[in-house]
Parts: C-alpha cells; structure tokens; sequence
C-alpha cells in the first residue's frame, strides 16, 4: 500500500506506518501542482527583487542583511552547514523517517516555495531506506528543528551521513547505491527544508501511539490486581462515569469491566469490601485523565502535521509573502510534556496498588510479600524496590520543558519551546513506564496464583500471558531476569494480545 501525500489528513497512524513499518509514500498530484506553484511565484518575486526573508536575507539577528544575487546563490548551502549543529548519539531511524515525512507535507500544503525535487529526493529517500544520520540533541522548538533538519538537509548535497540496509555511509555513496541523485540547493530551499519541528513532531506521534496502547494495558493491569485484591467492583458501573461526563473515564471502566467479565467477583461469589482505597476505586478516574489528555495530545500532533509550520509562508493566489512564528514548537511541546507526566502520574497509581499486593496488612490475605516462605524468603519485597527507582526516575523527567526557555541569537529568538527537551523525556518516561507495569503484571499474576475463586476470562488470559514469560516465585531467585523480561512483555505487548485475542479490542478513547 502506497500513502498519498496531500498536505491534509495525516495521522498519527500514518506517521507510524511510515516511520516503522517502512509504507511507500507518494506525492499526490495536486499537491505537486501546488509545490510548483508556490515555486514559481517564489521566483518571480526574487527577479523582482523583493526583499524576503531567508531568500535574499540573512536568518535570525541577520535578517536586516540582505544579500546579493551571488551570495543568493550561495546562502543556502551555509545556512545548512551552519545550522547542522547537533550533538549526541544517532537519533532512531523511526524518528527521522518520520520527521522526513511530515516535511513534505508541509511542502504539498504549496506554501514552502521549494523546489519539487527537494520534496521529491525526500520521497525516493523514504521508500528506498535512505535515513540521515542526526544527532538526537540540538533542536531548541522554535525556528523549527534546525539542527537535526539540516543534517537531513545535507543528503540534498550528497553530504553528511545515511543509515543504508543496516550500514553507516558517506551521504554520497549511499544515495548512488539507492539510485537518488541530490538535487542541491538553490535560493530558498534549504530553509524551507529545515524550519519546522517536524522531528519533534515525528517523534511525538511515535510516543502517543505507543501509549494509547500502553494505556490499555495499564487497564489490564490494574483488571488482574483488582481481581487478585477482592475489589468491590461497583466503582467501574457505566452509568456511575457517564454521569460525571468524562470520556476518559468511561473508556478505562468499560476497557476494566470487559476485561473482568465472569469473575466470581462480578458474579458476587466472592466477599467484598463496601469500599476500596482510592488506588483501587479511583482508577478509570486516574487512568481516564490520562486518556483524555492523550487525545489531546494526538489532536494537537495531527494539527500540527497538517499545518503549515515554516516561515516565511508563500500565499502565490494572494501574491503575498508572510513572516511569523509559524516554527514555533509550544503547541506540540506542551501536550507532550503534559503527556510524559500523564504516563507517570498512572505508573504512580500501578505502584501504590503494587503496595497493597505485597503488603500484609493491605492485601486480603494474601503472603506477606506473596511468598508462603516468608522470612526465609522476601518473596517481592525487592520488586516494590525496583519500581519505585523508575518512578523517581520519572518524577524527575516530568518536570515541564516548555518553561525552560533560554534565549538565544543575540535575543532575536527570545523565546524557546525546548520542544526536544519534551519529546526526548516523553520518550524515556514511556520506557520506564513498561518496566513499571511488569512489575505490577507479575505481582498480580503471582497473587492470583494464591487466590481459589475464579478470575474474569481477560484475567486469566494476562495471567497465562505472563506465564510465559516468568514462571511462579515459589522460592527465591534473582528477580532481574523476570522484571526485565516482563519490561519486554510490556514493550512487545504481548500480554495485551492475549487479552484482547480472549474478549475483544480494548477501546483507546
């Protein structure tokens, strides 16, 4: 299947489909039609000689300088070595794919005045497996991701670095065994390359993608430690969140009832309490924010992806050439922050019912620690540990990026996003989020394995699922192996399969 590039109606699953599972991308005619437009106006207007920003002037606190008809020629190449200023280890070639595809769509809005082969060469790039190399530091979210974008820029001169069938090469060598020719830069298409924060973009609709489905397995999760704690289920009643209102919230309680479905508990075979602490009863409530705030997230992510982020703007059907902020990374900065600190907020809520798993005067009757050794054995004790170092880790990442701001360019850009800073975390609290709730898998799946009533049929596919990965603590052991294994039954989401594959998809928003 080949995705038509339009400018409009990109999605976060789109991104995904391209940037991971390597769909072949086209131009779609008509945005074609409108790149060449919007490139002749562009022309005519610098024959004119009409003073446009990044076209005949320099950037930033240059702007004021114009250039002449030979450093016109000249300027873009300069602007992309200048600003290829990144530092750091390689970013992931999903992330870079990514942001490669959200450029050109910006391109095929037929605002950016480039090139069509600058659209273009990125296009044959994505479906031959051609990724720059870029460095993952760099980018402040405003003026666009300059740094990381040039180095993806410098592949338009046969320049830099590329990622290849798995090989580190010269630009050159590996655009000539792909058979893509670098176009080169003439006047403005080296800016009209760079100025967005597309990476941060890419990488943000990567990140919402895997926690919408992180979410869902918060939920069985907290379904199998639920049922594990004899909870009252009367708290996850439909009609009890639809009449607060919160969509999120009713999402969480459905996707937990659904998972609980038969359980002695809803049955009413077990004794219950006639009310539970709020780690347990407030769960669609803390999990539905999350879900709420994700949604948001994913709409701002998407605006932005079909928006014309880039500056100056090029309007050739009203002759007009506007500058503005359109870079400016806070719009996707902020949800994204907000989003790394959603995820941790619900890891905080996994540990606390993690708490009342392994301790006895909370647990139901359950074995200290659940280990029927205890005293010669800990059991879980260490586990609680382990998950409480990730949420610190966590705590610590979700302080804001986006009021971080410090000016830069002799304070022309006087306010920053930091929207990297916010992506980046986002991304590493999302990795610490899986080996959280592993823990809490295992946790719940061993206290189920001392329960004698009958779990809900989601229930007892997550426990089996997580059989699969790490067997019953019957005595002590060393517990790295199993938690990293269930980090990796998270990340692969191999418990949520089996759940859904036993009742049914599980509903994100």
């Amino acid at each position: 299947m080949t995705l038509s590039i339009t400018g409009k109606k990109l999605t976060v699953d789109n991104v995904v489909a391209v940037a991971r599972g390597n769909e072949k991308v086209e131009l779609h005619p008509d945005a074609i039609a409108r790149i060449k437009k919007c490139r002749a106006f562009l022309d005519q207007r610098v024959e004119a000689r009409e003073i446009m920003y990044g076209v005949n002037t320099g950037i930033g606190e240059f702007s004021e300088i114009v250039l002449s008809d030979e450093q016109v020629g000249q300027f873009q190449r300069y602007l992309i070595y200048n600003h290829a200023a990144g530092i750091g280890a390689p970013a992931p070639v999903e992330h870079v794919r990514a942001a490669m595809l959200l450029r050109v769509n910006v391109h095929a809005q037929g605002y950016s005045g480039c090139r069509l082969e600058i659209s273009q060469t990125y296009v044959d790039m994505l479906n031959k497996g051609v990724t720059p190399v870029v460095c993952e530091k760099g980018s402040v979210g405003a003026c666009g991701d300059l740094a990381p974008m040039s180095q993806i820029a410098l592949t338009l001169m046969g320049e830099g670095e590329v990622f290849l069938g798995g090989e580190r090469l010269p630009a050159a060598k590996g655009l000539a065994k792909a058979g893509i020719t670098p176009p080169g830069l003439k006047a403005r298409d080296g800016l009209s390359a760079i100025n967005g924060s597309n990476l941060i973009n890419g990488m943000g609709c990567l990140a919402v993608w895997d926690a919408e489905r992180w979410l869902k397995q918060a939920e069985v999760a907290a379904a199998m430690t639920l049922e594990a704690l004899k909870a009252n289920m009367k708290p996850y009643d439909t009609r009890l969140h639809e009449l607060r209102g919160f969509r999120g919230a009713v999402t969480s309680a459905a996707n937990i009832r659904k998972v609980i479905a038969g359980s002695d508990l809803v049955m009413g075979k077990t004794k219950t309490k006639v009310q539970d602490a709020y780690s347990m009863r407030s769960t669609p409530q803390v999990i539905g924010t999350a879900r709420d705030q994700l949604r948001w997230t994913r709409e701002q992510l998407e605006i932005e992806a079909n928006g014309a982020g880039d500056n100056p703007i090029f309007l050739p059907d009203d002759k007009v050439v506007l500058t503005g902020a359109n870079f400016q990374g806070t719009p996707i900065s902020l949800p994204l922050d907000t989003l790394g600190a959603a995820i941790t907020m619900v890891c905080v809520l996994s540990e606390r019912r993690l708490n009342r798993l392994t301790n006895p005067a909370l647990s139901v009757g359950l074995p200290e620690f659940l280990t029927k050794g205890a005293g010669m054995f800990s059991g879980m004790m260490l586990s609680q540990y382990t998950a409480d170092m990730q949420i610190v880790e966590q705590k610590i990442l979700s302080a804001p990026a986006y009021i971080q701001s410090i000016p830069a360019a002799a304070d022309q850009e006087d306010f920053v996003s930091m929207g990297m800073n916010s992506a980046l975390k986002t991304r590493q609290i999302l990795e610490v989020a899986n080996g959280v709730l592993g823990i809490e898998y295992m946790a719940a799946a061993q206290a189920l394995d001392f329960r004698e009533y009958t779990p809900g049929k989601g229930t007892l596919a997550a426990r089996a699922a997580v059989r699969r990965f790490v067997a019953h603590l019957d005595e002590d052991r060393p517990l790295h192996t199993d938690h990293n294994a269930m980090l990796e039954a998270v990340k692969s989401r191999a418990i949520l399969d089996a759940v859904e594959a036993e009742v049914g998809p599980l509903a994100i928003y």
